[in-house]
């Protein structure tokens, strides 16, 4: 009797073979004839994806060429750069830069020894403890912040050693305070401040122990005499850039001057009322300051602090004409571009049902700037 073993096993079992190899590579076929259209039509979606994106890149490129160019070209502009002497300031104009520290030495030696009482700080507050004591400002010390600065605890009097090495820094300058020919004020509450700093770190060294409430004590004692210090900074500051601000406006002439921009290059903790803008403000052609004046934070200075200003400020300038020719008939988003907002912003509030911002897409309010170096954001370049 002819079994199914039998009968594959045989000749006939060589077609019946053959016959269901050829089902399986006829399926095998199918299948890849099903894929092929499948991967074309991805392959298809990701070119013309690229090509879009393709279109934004072109942009950028001619974007930038544009800017390259017109960074040449800006001026006047005075370029401000923050720091412990007054400040660096560079008048840019005609292709020329001019570069002068107008503050006088007092700015930077009287915030200099204002600080002491920052420096002690700097060097205790890792040892703090990390609870928020009974103190009249309590109510302001953020538990959470105390806990992260208060990283090591005072369980260990590891601090008396930096503190100590602080103090002598400030016992050679108390010693070195009549040397220096300041004014007698000045001498005055400098000498204040060493004295009791110097009590201070003495008497916590002595005792292995300090907290909040006797840091307090000593920077309530020092406080009047850290205002005279920024009394005479502040005359300093405002002597010396306002005597700058009127050579430079004798010299480039008072068509230039009106059209001038200043741009000041802050860190974010002094880009609110930023001193060297209060100053200069005044000084500005007031029909344009409020376009003109502008404030670029930093999370700290850059190392080209010439070319990140005049980069933003080309940025600002093409974009102002830009705005005008682009969104010719939306004066709304026109101003968007020439402000500080990002074009989508108006779009997202209404899509989140929450209100406009007093700025948003229609307001133009770039006074003291708009953008953070050399940040680039939303829908501009």
């Amino acid at each position: 009797m002819a079994t199914r073993r039998k009968f594959i096993g045989g000749a006939g079992g060589i077609s019946a073979a053959t016959f269901l190899g050829h089902t399986v590579a006829q399926a095998d076929t199918a299948s890849a004839l099903d894929a092929a259209p499948a991967a074309e039509a991805v392959t298809a979606r990701s070119a013309a994806r690229d090509s879009i994106r393709a279109v934004n890149a072109a942009m950028r490129t001619n974007y930038a060429a544009l800017k390259a160019d017109l960074v040449k070209n800006l001026g006047p502009v005075i370029v401000v750069q923050n720091d412990a002497k007054g400040g660096t300031f560079t008048l840019v104009h005609e292709g020329k830069r001019y570069v002068e520290h107008p503050v006088a030495e007092e700015f930077e030696l009287a915030k200099s020894i204002a600080h002491v009482p920052l420096g002690i700080y700097s060097t205790l507050a890792e040892y703090l403890s990390d609870k928020v004591p009974n103190v009249p400002n309590g109510d302001r010390i953020d538990a959470h912040d105390l806990d992260m600065v208060a990283m090591k605890g005072p369980g260990t009097d590891a601090w008396t050693t930096p503190l100590q090495t602080f103090a002598n820094t400030l016992t050679t300058a108390k010693n070195s305070l009549a040397a220096a020919g300041l004014p007698q004020n000045l001498h005055n509450s400098c000498a204040k401040i060493l004295d009791e700093a110097l009590t201070f770190i003495a008497d916590s060294v002595r005792a292995r122990a300090f907290d909040i409430a006797s840091f307090q004590v000593f920077a309530g004692r020092v406080y009047p005499s850290i205002r005279v210090n920024m009394q005479y900074a502040a005359e300093a500051q405002i002597s010396g850039v306002q005597g700058l601000c009127r050579k430079w406006r004798a010299q480039i002439g008072e068509a230039a001057w009106a059209d001038l921009y200043t741009v000041v290059l802050s860190i974010w903790t002094t880009s609110v009322l930023n001193q060297a803008e209060i100053i200069i403000k005044p000084m500005m052609n007031q029909k344009k300051v409020n376009t003109h004046l502008i404030d670029i934070p930093t999370a700290q200075l850059p190392s080209d602090p010439i070319g990140v200003a005049l980069d933003n400020l080309a940025r600002i300038v093409q974009d102002n004409i830009a705005a005008e020719l682009v969104f010719v008939s939306d004066t709304k988003v026109a101003d968007a571009l020439k402000g500080k907002e990002d074009l989508l912003s108006d779009e997202i509030l209404k899509q989140l049902g929450s209100p406009a911002s007093p700025g948003a897409t229609g307001v133009a309010f770039r006074t003291a700037g708009r953008a953070a170096c050399p940040v680039e954001h939303g829908m501009r370049v």
